[in-house]
């Protein structure tokens, strides 16, 4: 039985209906004013620069 893509278990095992009822809950978890990266473009873009410096910088330059 194992394997067999019958489980009754799972997110994706529930209806489309009681699906998209738990995803919708999913952007109203956080209220507004506590996304920071919606309220102050500048350190979303911040965290984006300390993020690809983390990450090594530029895929180009790293390929080579």
């Amino acid at each position: 039985m194992a394997g067999d893509g019958t489980s009754k278990r799972g997110f994706a095992s529930m209806d489309a209906e009681r699906q998209r009822e738990i995803a919708s809950k999913g952007g109203k978890s956080v209220p507004a004013e506590k996304r920071s990266f919606s309220q102050d473009r500048e350190l979303a873009s911040e965290a984006g620069r300390k993020g690809g410096q983390a990450s090594g910088g530029p895929r180009s330059s790293t390929q080579e």
